[in-house]
């Protein structure tokens, strides 16, 4: 929990322990201890349901909330038009229809509670029609559009990020934050050598992402400056803008998935697009090194991909073909397996 919500809970339990006191001590029954530890608890007792309201909605974003507002707004002008049609049909049939006082106040509060719950509904059911409702406003879509992506810090040191922006996939969709910048620029003041190349690297893929006209890349210079974790802030940042997190690093965990936040790993990414081998299919290959097993030859394809050849171990360093045997998902990518084919070409090194 960070200081500024802490702080917020704090000052509302003291507001509802003062206002349901000084309400319970300023009635007919006047000052007594009863009416102070009665006024105490319901004060207590109150800012613990605001609490777990904040709780309840707490993956409410921002964009919900403004369709929600927006909804009850309208729903209001629906209510305050079915009560103003009523009373006027009652002024125009006074003399036929003749209705005790609280039944006209129940009506009219009927008819107002039910404009504003069907306002309110039909603007949260059809939030990506309201520029249809609204003339000369037109909002953005909410169930067409795609939600944009945070830039995280460790994606920038990555240059595949630049081949994935030039292939049109990402357009109007990249966002960096205000503080990943700042961050950088504070990092190449340090004296590390490592840290100052990585940070000079990150620098360059911003000023190059910068030059593609078709990406309209954009900076949010929202900033939480009481959040020291910059997870937090990425999460924090993502949740506000209703985004996603674009990042390389391996080690990211999966808490912004438990908030509703999608975190899309670059590497994750790379493997899914490598290519896959079919079973019975034909490769050729260099064997680099022997296997595990007696036999066994170890090559790689130009993306990394391990290849164990049965009956490879014999042309360490030749090229061979062979032929697809299966292939096999581990955690640190693919793993195929083929066997040597009799005949096979080698000699070329």
């Amino acid at each position: 929990m960070n200081v500024a919500l802490a702080f917020t809970r704090v000052l509302f339990l003291f507001l509802s322990i003062f206002f349901m006191t000084f309400y319970m001590i300023s009635g007919p029954a006047g000052y007594s201890l009863g009416n102070l530890g009665a006024g105490i608890g319901l004060g207590i007792l109150f800012s613990g349901l605001l609490v777990a309201f904040d709780l309840v909605f707490k993956k409410f974003n921002l964009r919900s909330f403004n369709v929600a507002a927006l909804g009850l707004f309208f729903g209001y002008l629906m209510g305050q038009a079915l009560v103003l049609i009523f009373s006027g049909i009652l002024e125009i049939s006074a003399a036929s229809i003749h209705l005790s006082a609280p039944t006209l106040e129940l009506a009219r509060i009927a008819l107002f509670m039910f404009g504003v719950y069907t306002g309110t509904l039909m603007t949260l059911r059809a939030s990506d029609e309201i520029y249809a409702s609204i003339p000369f406003v037109k909002f953005t879509p909410m169930a067409r559009k795609k939600k944009d992506l945070l830039i995280d810090f460790s994606l920038l040191a990555d240059t595949r990020i630049i081949d994935l922006a030039a292939s049109g996939l990402l357009d109007n969709q990249l966002i960096i934050p205000h503080f990943v910048v700042k961050e950088l620029f504070l990092n190449s003041e340090i004296h590390d050598e490592h840290s100052r190349l990585k940070t000079k690297r990150s620098l360059d893929v911003v000023k190059k992402l910068e030059e593609m006209a078709d990406l309209e890349l954009r900076y949010s210079n929202t900033d939480f400056p009481e959040m020291k974790d910059h997870s937090s802030k990425m999460t924090r940042l993502a949740r506000l803008l209703d985004a996603n997190i674009l990042t390389g690093d391996h080690a990211q965990t999966q808490i912004p998935t438990i908030e509703g936040i999608r975190l899309i790993n670059i590497n994750d990414l790379s493997k899914a697009l490598k290519p896959l081998m079919q079973m019975g299919e034909h490769i050729k290959i260099k064997i680099q090194r022997y296997g595990k097993e007696p036999k066994q030859g170890v090559g790689y394809l130009e993306d990394g991909t391990m290849v164990v050849v049965n009956g490879g171990g014999d042309y360490v360093g030749d090229s061979l073909d062979a032929q697809v045997l299966s292939v096999k998902h581990t955690t640190s990518g693919r793993m195929i397996f083929c066997n040597a084919l009799i005949g096979a070409e080698h000699g070329e090194h």
